[in-house]
């Protein structure tokens, strides 16, 4: 306990400046960066502000290929109360990112749980293995430019990483009471406690974890990992003699799942079409040589994170990796030293220490996360189908970046210098997410393309002309159709809140195809969108 209260201030302030950070690159400047707005993003903003005008919040919304609508009917709250504006759209984006960010901490303090003081082992006072680990790791994915940027669009797969994090962490912390094999007893205080947190852990957890289908299709893969979980910890279980206590709390997490995840299970049931979306149409399954396919993804996907990451500028910046290269390598140095606790022998008596656990959960992770990246046809490597491999990534990183810290620390004659230059390392990873993502990226007019600037400017200049004048948009752009009228338009009716007929009649402005335009009035403004 007296090594608690020592060091509860430093590990309290540390995980605080870090959400500081996280805080700020995901809200600085977000009524501006992203520049533009995307169709996509707008479509979202389109269907919440018809539902707060309906009071028609859905489920699944259907246009535009179908999205779950939890991100929507939650956009729609921020619209409610702030106006419709790009970056309330995006504040929800921040609010999830922000708490993975924090969900990553505590879920890798959780995984890496262990009896052993941290480095230098002189330093009695010093924190937790784990909790430097998990320090790591939260504070590369805060400065990270691959989860900073998806934390300030309005696409719904930010809540994705945010969900299983969190129930994941959860979820280990709740069956790993099953080492609580105890005698209940109505006279025992302590018992009560055990009893309580047995049922309120897996039921949050379960919770948590059925809201996250209502996120993003990657999402439906982790079922997978979470019956390797169970396995891993049943195995634990049955060693201890504790299945009883084991089947109950998966009992429950599943119960609560099921129950969470029902709705839109039912909506499917009823609309099978809108469950499978664009998966089909995108599937390598659909090419002509779907071996081939699958070895060429599998090799890009691998080589994302240190060769060549997405092209697309609104993922990324200028296709540079997803992990900036001192990252990248930690990252490599992370996977080598997991795959090594994994075929190791444990030598330890204690048996609550259990070294494989972690990293065979981080793989676990990383492999069925990976499926749906794979298995698609579009865009690959592509940054946004592979959110959910996110936390895995930076905690391999950051466990990589505490065994060279170990590793190095004994060779340097000046620890505080080492020390210093550690932090001067760290300072300057905080430095490369701003630049690259404000300056180099924020600045860059691809950009600006990427997300539809000229359709903003398009929107602004509607507005400011006089409510009395006909207004006509001519969509020569192609895309998906709404309601008979290509994606593209979807960010001026937003902007101009013309989503529906009777909107669009109020507010004077109107949208045909290009076959109708010469039977619109000669007094009237019109405008092209190509």
């Amino acid at each position: 306990m007296d090594f608690f209260k020592k060091n509860k201030p430093i590990l309290f302030l540390s995980v605080f400046l870090i959400i500081i950070i996280a805080s700020f690159l995901r809200l600085y400047n977000l009524t501006v960066l992203p520049p533009g707005l995307y169709p996509d993003e707008a479509m979202n903003g389109n269907n919440a502000l018809e539902a707060l005008s309906t009071n028609n919040f859905k489920i699944f919304y259907p246009e535009n290929n179908g999205r779950e609508g939890l991100f929507i009917n939650i956009q729609a709250m921020s619209i409610h109360i702030f106006g419709n504006f790009s970056w309330v759209l995006r504040l929800i984006s921040a609010i999830f990112g922000i708490l993975t960010v924090l969900g990553v901490y505590f879920f890798t303090k959780e995984l890496f749980r262990d009896k052993n003081p941290a480095v230098p082992p002189e330093n009695k006072k010093g924190l937790r293995a784990n909790e430097i680990i998990a320090l790591l790791s939260s504070f590369f994915m805060a400065v990270s430019f691959w989860h900073i940027n998806f934390s300030r669009i309005g696409f719904r797969a930010i809540m994705a990483p945010a969900f299983l994090v969190w129930a994941i962490y959860l979820l280990i912390k709740s069956l790993r009471q099953t080492k609580n094999n105890f005698q209940f007893s109505i006279f025992n205080f302590q018992n009560w406690i055990l009893e309580i947190r047995n049922w309120i852990l897996p039921a949050v957890a379960g919770l948590i974890y059925g809201l996250g289908f209502n996120s993003y299709i990657a999402y439906r893969a982790t079922p997978l990992l979470i019956g390797i979980i169970f396995f891993i910890f049943w195995r634990d279980a049955k060693r201890r003699g504790t299945q009883k206590i084991f089947y109950r709390l998966t009992a429950i997490f599943i119960a609560v799942s099921f129950l969470t995840a029902l709705p839109l299970g039912l909506y499917f049931l009823k609309n099978p079409a809108d469950f499978f979306g664009r998966t089909t149409q995108i599937s390598i399954f659909s090419s002509p040589n779907p071996v081939k396919s699958l070895v060429t993804n599998v090799i890009k996907t691998a080589g994302m994170f240190n060769v060549t990451g997405d092209g697309n500028w609104r993922h990324n910046y200028n296709s540079q990796p997803e992990l900036f290269w001192p990252v990248g390598i930690l990252f490599l140095i992370g996977i080598i030293i997991a795959v090594i606790k994994i075929f190791k022998k444990n030598k330890s008596q204690n048996p609550d220490t259990d070294y494989k656990i972690g990293p065979l959960i981080l793989f676990s992770w990383l492999v069925v996360t990976a499926l749906p990246v794979i298995v698609s046809n579009e865009g690959i490597p592509h940054a946004l189908r592979a959110i959910i491999m996110i936390p895995p990534v930076f905690i391999l990183a950051g466990l990589g970046t505490f065994k060279t810290y170990k590793f190095l620390y004994k060779y340097f004659t000046f620890k505080s210098l080492f020390k210093f230059n550690c932090f001067l390392f760290l300072a300057l990873l905080f430095l490369q997410a701003y630049a690259t993502y404000f300056i180099l990226w924020g600045k860059n007019p691809n950009t600006a393309g990427a997300f539809s600037q000229d359709y903003v400017d398009m929107a602004n200049q509607l507005k400011s002309l006089p409510p009395n004048i006909p207004k006509y948009i001519i969509v020569r752009a192609s895309g998906t159709l709404v309601r008979g009228i290509p994606m593209p338009t979807q960010t001026i009716m937003f902007l101009t809140d013309t989503f529906t007929p009777e909107k669009q009649k109020q507010k004077n402005i109107y949208y045909v195809l290009p076959d109708q335009a010469q039977n619109l009035p000669a007094n009237s403004y019109k405008i092209i969108l190509n």
